[in-house]
């Protein structure tokens, strides 16, 4: 089967919907499957990439996005002609100047004989980001007919596409390489706390509603004894490093400290290092990548921002899950798993098994149903 992967932006960005094209991509080339990404500008040349678009800057939704200028009909007809897809993927919400086109000329190529299908990423962070994708769906009404079926990553990301878009979408959450990160993991050596200590980590973009602030607030309002128990890596950057550097030294917080960027290639070891694994975002989240690649590294326990994706992750355990913007739930939920290590045992043992739900092998399969084979 020859699969187009399509995704508005450029394959090279490390955010969410790239990780899941990837892996998912990935799966499907092993699986025998022919697999073209379909995109903006790209660099790669590990995998069959169609650099079809340019970009600009945006912000939206609380991220740094990059949107496509009108592409040629021409040029995607073109490739579309030459490549015969049988199934083409869409990543949406979707812009109306390439992948809306992609669709329109496959539809007009081959009529029927190739499938469309569409899974549907966005969770707003905002009434101002509901809005815009309630306009962008009004926009793409008729473009949305010309798909054959449409999977959402999330519960709560299929209702939002049921009001927004008008569309039902069968919920198949994004795909992790469970069997990597833990392989990764294990051939990396630990990297203990000083002292014997507990090791907090972070590991996100430093902008505001991942909440890295939230996270020295809270550590800053734990008791000073329990601060002497643990060590906390911030890793990641963003507009908000030197906010964040300025809190840690204002609040005289000494075990804190700003890992910076973390590689592709380090990231299960960061996970593994880590005792408590925290991901307070505090909204705007379909999913939550980043909470399944650290239970699939081995971290301790995951503790997540109760926002509607990281939920539906993580489950309703309310030891896994705290408001993130007050501080004082926040620092006594870092108490609790600080100081209850029969606690942190059973949940890891809980989480260990609950990661498997995601892994790329048991998701890829649904996709495939999706793809009606």
């Amino acid at each position: 089967m020859r699969v187009a992967l399509v995704l508005d932006d450029s394959i090279d960005r490390p955010d969410g919907v790239q990780q899941y094209v990837l892996t998912l991509g990935a799966f499907l080339s092993r699986a025998g499957h022919d697999v073209h990404y379909l995109c903006s500008e790209a660099s790669r040349d590990d995998v069959t990439v169609h650099s079809l678009a340019r970009n600009v800057g945006v912000t939206f939704n609380g991220n740094g996005l990059r949107v496509p200028l009108p592409t040629s009909r021409k040029e995607i007809r073109a490739l579309l002609d030459r490549e015969r897809y049988d199934v083409i993927h869409v990543q949406t919400p979707h812009s109306p100047l390439f992948a809306a086109r992609v669709v329109d000329e496959a539809r007009k190529l081959q009529a029927r004989s190739v499938r469309i299908v569409a899974t549907f990423h966005i969770l707003p962070d905002s009434k101002v980001s509901e809005w815009g994708t309630h306009a962008l769906g009004w926009l793409l009404r008729a473009n949305l007919r010309k798909f054959d079926a449409f999977c959402a990553v999330s519960e709560p990301a299929a209702e939002f596409a049921r009001r927004t878009f008008g569309i039902s979408a069968r919920v198949i959450p994004c795909p992790v390489d469970v069997a990597r990160f833990a392989a990764d993991a294990a051939g990396s050596a630990r990297v203990p706390g000083d002292g014997g200590r507990l090791v907090v980590a972070f590991l996100g973009r430093l902008v505001a509603r991942k909440g890295v602030l939230e996270l020295v607030d809270a550590v800053a309002a734990l008791p000073d004894a329990l601060r002497d128990r643990i060590e906390v890596r911030i890793g990641g950057k963003g507009p908000l490093a030197d906010s964040v550097a300025e809190e840690i030294t204002e609040h005289g917080l000494e075990r804190v400290t700003l890992a910076g960027f973390v590689a592709e290639e380090d990231k299960a070891a960061f996970y593994a290092d880590a005792d408590i694994a925290v991901f307070p975002a505090t909204g705007g989240e379909s999913f939550g990548i980043v909470l399944v690649e650290a239970m699939a590294s081995g971290s301790g326990v995951v503790l997540a921002g109760a926002n509607p994706g990281y939920l539906s992750v993580i489950g309703d355990a309310p030891e896994v899950s705290v408001d993130a913007s007050d501080d004082v739930a926040f620092a006594a939920a870092l108490e609790r798993l600080i100081t209850d290590d029969a606690l942190r045992a059973r949940l890891h043992a809980e989480q260990a098994e609950r990661v498997q739900r995601f892994d790329v092998e048991r998701v890829g399969a649904q996709v495939l149903e999706l793809y009606g084979s």
